[in-house]
């Protein structure tokens, strides 16, 4: 996303993951188009890693795909008996304790949990194929901009498994439970109308479109006062676990804040 159009150099670039920092945008590219951006744990491990590299004056990520498609799911190596080298099996991770098991789910799921943080505001640009893990992947974002040639599906349930790559929660959020379910247990493509209309996606757009779009929309952010961004990210985030007046008391609170700061008085 560099405006310029010079190359920058890479804060962290291996396991099919870079990163690059261009002022208060960031862009997390998964780069390896020639396996349609399957991942792996050392995909998963390195976007964590990611997550940890970004700079304070980081004010949005986008995370997008190279090639035709965003990421088309795991890497069906995972599916062999053998696994991927240097990893565990699924029949590895099947036999071990049910701490182990735990534990390893939840490394993996780092890799998709700090794309909520309150002080940045991450975009997902999904073009072609987003399917189970590349799904849940764009889930993880904040908003997501797609491509009008965009497939989305989760194809978990359709392989005896179920989405554990964070993905269900902000699924029923967007979407809600019915089609949510729907969508899940038919493993059935969800396409660009569908996507805008159910709320999954922000906007469509044609394909060579995509990153103007996404770097129109990086742009208003960025414009935007920082501390207020954060307090209202902050805010609708926790207005799903809040009663109406708990909400009510929560705006008022960030309110006394912004007030208070705007006028030279905050901590």
């Amino acid at each position: 996303m560099a405006s310029s159009g010079q190359e920058l150099a890479p804060l962290l670039d291996k396991n099919g993951v870079r990163l690059t920092v261009d002022g208060a945008i960031a862009t997390v590219t998964l780069t390896n188009p020639a396996k349609r951006n399957a991942q792996s744990p050392a995909m998963w491990r390195t976007l964590a890693e990611a997550g940890r590299a970004l700079p304070g004056s980081v004010r949005v990520v986008v995370l997008r795909g190279e090639g035709q498609s965003f990421s088309a799911g795991l890497d069906r190596q995972m599916f062999t008996p053998d696994g991927i080298e240097g990893e565990p099996s699924f029949i590895d991770l099947a036999r071990s304790s049910d701490g182990e098991l735990d534990a390893a789910i939840a490394e993996f799921q780092e890799g998709f949990t700090w794309w909520r943080r309150n002080d940045i505001v991450s975009i997902a640009a999904v073009q072609g194929h987003a399917i189970g893990a590349g799904f849940q992947l764009a889930l993880a974002c904040d908003v997501r901009v797609v491509a009008d040639d965009v497939q989305f599906a989760m194809r978990e349930t359709s392989l005896g498994l179920v989405p554990d790559l964070t993905g269900t929660h902000p699924l029923v959020g967007l979407v809600g439970y019915g089609r949510a379910l729907e969508i899940c247990v038919t493993g059935r493509f969800v396409l660009a109308e569908e996507a805008v209309s159910s709320g999954l996606a922000n906007l469509a757009v044609p394909a060579e479109q995509l990153d103007d779009a996404v770097r129109d929309l990086a742009g208003a952010i960025v414009a935007a006062p920082r501390d207020a961004v954060i307090e209202t990210k902050a805010l609708l985030r926790g207005a799903v676990d809040r009663t109406y007046d708990e909400q009510r008391g929560a705006e008022r609170a960030a309110q006394a804040r912004r007030l208070r700061d705007l006028a030279g008085l905050g901590e």
